[in-house]
């Protein structure tokens, strides 16, 4: 029984780190509301932004990161599966539609542009593929109700979704232990490392977890 408290307590500690990182997302999101060419990020892609599918693609990208983090999180409750089974396929629905239509196009199209020279746009282009291809085969599975294998690849997406936060975190980890690299070395470890490293994670850590978690027996 401790050890389920414990466990349960991690998930939920889990949740609230990614709530929060979803949170902060979203503040970093608002000032591009603005449709200023110059806002943060923005100041270094003056060479692309007067390109209309790179800056469309871009607000698109922006503004519902916030969503597909929230809505995949969720799907990952148990209890929300079972008791409200309802909102678990509504927000699943919204989860893929949201980046098969939006998300990963946009993806796609700003890593053909991304920062980090042909590594880092590799890095971009190949995370934008792989986000739609597991997140296309997740909704497959859950059509044909193989929900062992609906399972593996919506979390396999949705260790990619949260390369949004990953990317970011490593950013101020290398900001902050001042590693003698380079900045353009810095950005290119950190377009790599902010999703590869969640999919190590999931396929060695969290897949026999969640499955265990999510399809096991209730109580």
């Amino acid at each position: 029984m401790f050890r389920t408290i414990t466990r349960n307590i991690g998930w939920i500690i889990l949740a609230l780190v990614i709530l929060y990182g979803s949170w902060l997302m979203l503040r970093l999101t608002i000032p591009y509301a603005a449709f200023e060419r110059y806002t943060d990020f923005l100041r270094t892609k003056q060479r692309v932004y007067h390109l209309v599918h790179w800056r469309a693609s871009f607000y698109v990208h922006v503004f519902v990161s916030t969503i597909v983090l929230v809505a995949g999180l969720f799907q990952f409750s148990k209890w929300l599966m079972l008791n409200r089974p309802a909102i678990h396929r509504t927000l699943g629905k919204i989860y893929i539609l949201v980046i098969l239509f939006f998300s990963a196009p946009a993806g796609l199209i700003m890593g053909f542009y991304a920062n980090g020279g042909i590594v880092g746009r590799i890095s971009f282009v190949l995370l934008s593929v792989l986000w739609f291809a597991f997140t296309l085969l997740g909704w497959i599975y859950a059509k044909k109700r193989r929900w062992d294998l609906h399972l593996t690849w919506m979390m396999r997406s949705y260790a990619l979704t949260l390369s949004a936060l990953t990317l970011r975190f490593f950013t101020l980890i290398i900001g902050v232990m001042h590693f003698n690299i380079t900045p353009f070395k810095a950005y290119v470890i950190v377009a790599w490392t902010s999703w590869t490293i969640n999919l190590l994670l999931a396929e060695l850590f969290f897949k026999k977890i969640l499955i265990k978690r999510m399809l096991g027996p209730t109580g």
